[in-house]
């Protein structure tokens, strides 16, 4: 696969140890049992919900300060630390003793703020440091090549964790493949349920070998030792400074708001995948392999991205994508008994070249000393966004609800208000497009009126 491209990127330690890490950092073995791997450890399910609140504000409140700190003291020290909260947080849950029901709670908490904070810490740092080492190469035209092959490995990692994970997390099968070797010991749902979680924590050491390897890129400024105050103000400093970077830089901005666009309502369409497909009569017994399917499917984009983005210019690419959107969203409110799992893998696709060309075009313009901190500002809005959407759906589900038809029954009554909310997804998109390409309309104007004043001067 790296042949057909050339080895040029590759031959760098740095772009190999990117991928890796990537790869393993994302490998999350628990993810097919997330929810019920909480619940079966003794949570309740409005817990669950509140320690997930708990995990998104925590990224929301460390995304941007930690990519500034990766530019101001070197994006490796900030990998090393994601690594070492990753190990802390899935070893609290990983030994958690279920003999004290009244610490589980207090556990899983600390668990999701080390999880936030890791995740805080490495958006970002990682792809500014790969991206930094072509960048000191004289090979920052080779960056679509490293994220193709970034995007696929990641992909059959993301099968192998979400298969494996599934099967360890199963008591009845592993005792039947341990009858098979002569085994005889009997395995309960106390002892399985540990074991994503420790394939997991296994992947977090790997992460940290990986970073320890890592190496600041030639034409990285060298971290200065500063006292806690001179920090903070240097912090604050690029933070301000990166905003204002982005707001004058009209297409910085126009990446970051459409790929935010895409970003929060596929994902917000993804987390109501499961009511979706019982809606459209698919077997639960097949949501695995829907999903695995999608993510072969995802195996095969990353080279036409590459192929669109040297193509065609960017608007030509936001306009197919927001055609694609549009027929996804809109084909989704219908419905279709099984047919209707082909709106969901087209609206997978879009989020497919959506992470690519954010990543391609945003790292194209931004300087490389504040490139950890923009690439921040690009995740903070898209946790901010998810959230936003997730609270408008709850607030539109329940308004719908109260103006259903009064005949309905109580199934009927929940089908009927997902369906009709469902159809809003569309006009929002549309609406949401319009504003968005009105704000990037102004900047573009701004900028133009700035420069102009600026060669009159």
């Amino acid at each position: 696969m790296i042949k057909r491209f050339g080895n040029a990127p590759f031959n760098h330690a740095n772009i190999r140890l990117f991928i890796a890490f990537r790869v393993f950092y994302n490998a999350r073995f628990y993810y097919p049992v997330f929810t019920i791997l909480f619940l079966d450890f003794g949570l309740t399910l409005e817990q669950f919900t509140l320690l997930n609140v708990v995990w998104a504000m925590t990224i929301v409140l460390l995304e941007v300060p930690s990519g500034a700190l990766a530019d101001l003291f070197g994006r490796r020290r900030l990998l090393i630390a994601t690594s070492l909260l990753m190990i802390a947080e899935l070893s609290l849950i990983s030994f958690a003793p279920s003999t004290q029901p009244e610490w589980i709670f207090y556990l899983f908490l600390a668990n999701r703020l080390l999880s936030g904070a890791s995740e805080a810490m490495g958006s970002g740092a990682d792809e500014a440091l790969a991206y930094d080492t072509l960048v000191a190469a004289g090979q920052k035209d080779l960056w679509p090549k490293v994220l193709d092959v970034q995007l696929k490995v990641q992909q059959i990692g993301f099968i192998v964790a979400m298969t494996l994970g599934a099967l360890v997390y199963d008591p009845e099968l592993l005792n039947r493949i341990a009858g098979w070797i002569g085994f005889n010991g009997e395995l309960t749902l106390r002892n399985t349920m540990r074991y994503p979680l420790l394939l997991t924590l296994g992947s977090a050491l790997v992460t940290l070998v990986l970073t320890l390897k890592m190496t600041e890129p030639p034409n990285a400024d060298q971290p200065e030792q500063q006292g806690f105050f001179a920090t903070a103000f240097a912090t604050t400093r690029l933070i301000i400074d990166s905003a204002k970077w982005i707001w004058h830089t009209p297409f910085a901005l126009g990446i970051i708001l459409f790929t935010m666009l895409f970003d929060h309502i596929i994902r917000m369409l993804l987390t109501l995948n499961s009511q979706y497909y019982r809606m459209i009569d698919i077997p639960e017994a097949l949501f695995g392999v829907i999903g695995s399917s999608m993510s072969v499917m995802a195996y095969f984009i990353p080279p036409l991205a590459v192929y669109a983005a040297s193509r065609f210019r960017p608007v030509a690419n936001l306009s197919w994508m927001s055609v694609l959107m549009m027929i996804g969203c809109a084909t989704f409110a219908l419905f279709i008994p099984w047919y209707g799992v082909l709106p969901m893998a087209l609206v997978f696709v879009v989020f497919m070249f959506n992470m690519f060309f954010g990543s391609h075009y945003l790292n194209q313009v931004t300087p490389s000393h504040m490139r950890a901190t923009v690439l921040s500002f690009r995740g903070l809005s898209f946790n901010l966004a998810y959230a936003g959407i997730s609270l408008a759906y709850t607030g539109a589900y329940a308004w719908f609800k109260q103006r259903a038809p009064s005949t309905l029954n109580e199934a009927q009554l929940e089908r009927h208000t997902f369906m009709v909310t469902s159809e809003q997804f569309v006009w929002y998109f549309v609406m949401l497009l319009i504003v968005l390409s009105g704000v990037v309309f102004i900047a573009q104007r701004t900028a133009r009126h700035r420069n102009n004043e600026s060669q009159s001067s």
